[in-house]
């Protein structure tokens, strides 16, 4: 076996040892028994006890647990058994998603101890494949922000910078994954909360299209206007790392409202760069700031050095996808957490009311409002699609900002960090149903990752996972300072 403090793989050297592998190489390690499950999941421990203080990303930590597969899955390979491509990884689930005997709150007082008595879907084939479940992480109550901090449990803080966010709703997630807590994990995503952490954080995310993963065993579930909006998908330190999370959890589940049948294709690097890309640095709407404008431009770049077709090009009607992402996300959700806290409202949190007055400034959504709503998306999706028939793949910012001080976050023109406004470069794509991941580039003059959105056609993720990949190979993640 290889000691914990320095290993050696493929020319490379991770001085802080197993912890910053990803989880490709810590799975053959494993199998090539250079690497004992019980000391990967060991060094993982040792990594929480070390950083866990300082960044609050975890919601429950079963160790006993842990500690307990992680021997069972050492006599697998000690057997010689047939084992998952995963056997021995230690991953994270966002605490929206169920996880068998886990506390799952979703950050909510009104769900305080709630536990999951069975796996949803994604993690149960996760398992399956041998992976070993290290815990849950935190999220803001119900999902309704993009800053992690709860009631429940301390403030989630970004590794790069304590005093910034590691973003919403995944936040917990990218926290634990960036800082090396864990291999990879899954987050979920209504409106950038896979994309917009990942990018804060400085680590890899993908939004897969509706259907794909099956949501099954997500709060809140993913019906009626948030069966196509919100998605679940995997979150890790390489596009690598992505695809496989992606194989693993894709597939029907007629659990799923949503789920779809559709093959996850497979594609080529030569065949991939016959498709031309569309980049633009800014949506009409929210500037981003020069630093990330340069990162998309720099991304451009970087595709077209590597054989891509490469020109500006934003789709239109983005305007009108913010609009009504607005209707769905800030409306409905509003609608659907007034239900669940009806009779409870004083023990609600700050960023909860925060949503719920933004939303009460809004128009009511009516019958009428929701059925034209959701016939203008539709017509919409499909102008878009038609315009990627000539751009199947789209460049653009996560979000007009790097991570934002705590102090910054907010719902509305009152907040520095305005959700509205910053975040509509994700919006457009839950609204549009688009596949969309991220990987990080550049950084900014405060030492702030930097990721840039690779945004594909439904269904079409190996395209986008195989540009993301040129980007993330260029750029390479990069371990925190902590």
């Amino acid at each position: 076996m290889l000691a914990d403090s320095v290993i050696e793989h493929r020319g490379r050297s991770f001085p802080t040892g197993i912890t910053a592998l990803t989880a490709v190489e810590t799975a053959l390690l494993i199998r090539n028994k250079e690497l004992s499950p019980v000391e990967v999941v060991n060094a993982y421990l040792d990594r929480i006890a070390t950083v866990e203080p300082k960044v609050n990303a975890f919601a429950s930590l079963p160790v006993e647990q842990v500690l307990e597969e992680a021997r069972r899955a050492e006599a697998a390979i000690m057997l010689n058994e047939c084992v998952g491509p995963l056997l021995g990884v230690p991953i994270t689930v966002k605490s929206c998603i169920d996880v068998r005997s886990l506390r799952c709150e979703a950050g909510s007082r009104l769900r305080r101890g709630y536990v999951a008595s069975e796996d949803a879907t994604a993690v149960a084939r996760l398992r399956q494949s041998g992976a070993i479940i290290l815990g849950n992480t935190s999220t803001p109550e119900m999902l309704m922000a993009y800053h992690t901090e709860n009631e429940i449990l301390a403030r989630t803080n970004n590794p790069w910078d304590i005093s910034r966010t590691a973003g919403g709703s995944s936040g917990g997630e990218a926290a634990a994954i960036a800082a090396g807590m864990s291999a990879a994990g899954i987050g979920s995503d209504g409106g950038g909360s896979i994309r917009v952490p990942a990018h804060f954080c400085g680590i890899c995310g993908l939004k897969p299209t509706p259907g794909r993963v099956p949501a099954t065993g997500h709060y809140p579930a993913a019906y009626g206007p948030f069966s196509f909006t919100g998605v679940v998908g995997p979150m890790a330190r390489t596009v690598a790392d992505l695809r496989l999370l992606l194989q693993i959890m894709s597939g029907y589940d007629p659990r799923d409202p949503a789920s779809s049948y559709a093959p996850l294709e497979a594609i080529n690097a030569a065949e991939a760069k016959n498709l031309r890309v569309g980049y633009y640095d800014d949506d009409g709407y929210s500037p981003a700031t020069p630093e990330i404008r340069a990162a998309v431009r720099l991304s451009a770049i970087t595709l077209a050095d590597a054989g891509y077709a490469v020109e500006p090009f934003r789709p239109t009607g983005l305007g009108k996808a913010r609009e009504l992402w607005s209707d769905i996300f800030v409306g409905a959700g509003a609608m659907l957490v007034g239900a669940a806290i009806k009779g409870h409202e004083r023990e609600i949190s700050r960023s909860l009311k925060d949503f719920l007055d933004f939303a009460a400034h809004r128009p009511p959504l009516t019958a009428d409002r929701i059925l034209n709503t959701l016939i203008e998306r539709d017509q919409l999706r499909l102008r878009v699609l038609a315009e990627m028939d000539q751009f199947p793949i789209l460049l653009a910012p996560v979000c007009s900002i790097a991570a934002f001080k705590h102090e910054d976050a907010g719902w509305g023109e009152s907040h520095a960090a305005d959700y509205q406004r910053t975040m509509s470069y994700c919006q457009h794509y839950n609204l549009l149903g688009n596949p969309a991941a991220v990987v990080p580039v550049t950084w900014s003059s405060e030492g702030l990752p930097i990721g840039i959105q690779i945004v594909g056609r439904p269904y079409r993720e190996n395209e986008v996972l195989a540009a993301a990949e040129i980007l993330q190979t260029a750029f390479a993640w990069k371990e925190p300072p902590l």
